[in-house]
């Protein structure tokens, strides 16, 4: 297995977050209303890691470093597990586990139904998420797994019905959203990659001069 230290330090890193949060729950040191802040951590913690996956790709075709890659199936997988928690948190500590009140709480806050919509998305990408799946599905997999970029927009459309007023950090996620979609445009991948050889042969200069 490539870039093992890499790979260990992404799995670390996207594990302590939910601990930490979770710790910090359980000592009640995020105020009077901890489960809330829990599952607005979680959601998101999905976002950002749905916004770091997409960005492996660019990141790859700029630096030529082959360890975005490497860990890009594992931060989507990441990404899925956050939103799962989100959505495991929402019935816990939101409803209460109290599924006669789910109908009611939809009419009360519908993006709950866009949200919901993101996850069973996510689902058959983390599902898929394999090399089996890859060789079984051929073309059609990279053509599910597309699906990725309405998802972003559901998970930005819910956050932001979320948020509501207070959209100063939703308009930093939706610019970075935006601009990692303007990435994948064939002409600005073409960009990315002359602005990398271009760079390489810059430095290979100055090493040689």
């Amino acid at each position: 297995m490539r870039y093992p230290f890499w790979r260990a330090l992404v799995f670390v890193t996207a594990l302590s977050f939910p601990l930490f949060w979770f710790y910090q729950g359980l000592m009640r040191l995020t105020g009077p209303d901890p489960g809330k802040v829990l599952v607005d951590s979680l959601g998101q913690g999905g976002l950002i890691l749905l916004l770091l996956t997409l960005s492996m790709t660019p990141l790859r075709r700029l630096t030529a470093w082959g360890g975005w890659l490497a860990v890009r199936r594992q931060l989507g997988l990441w990404c899925f597990f956050y939103i799962v928690l989100h959505l495991c948190g929402y019935l816990l500590f939101i409803l209460g586990l109290r599924f006669d009140r789910l109908v009611a709480d939809i009419s009360e806050r519908p993006y709950i139904i866009v949200g919901v919509l993101a996850w069973l998305g996510l689902l058959p990408l983390a599902l898929t998420s394999n090399r089996y799946s890859q060789r079984r599905l051929g073309v059609r997999w990279r053509q599910l797994h597309r699906l990725v970029y309405p998802i972003l927009g559901l998970v930005l459309l819910h956050m932001l019905w979320v948020v509501r007023s207070d959209v100063g950090e939703w308009l930093l996620y939706a610019a970075s959203g935006v601009a990692l979609m303007l990435l994948r445009l064939p002409s600005v991948a073409s960009a990315l990659s002359a602005a990398r050889e271009k760079m390489t042969k810059s430095l290979q200069k100055g090493v040689d001069g």
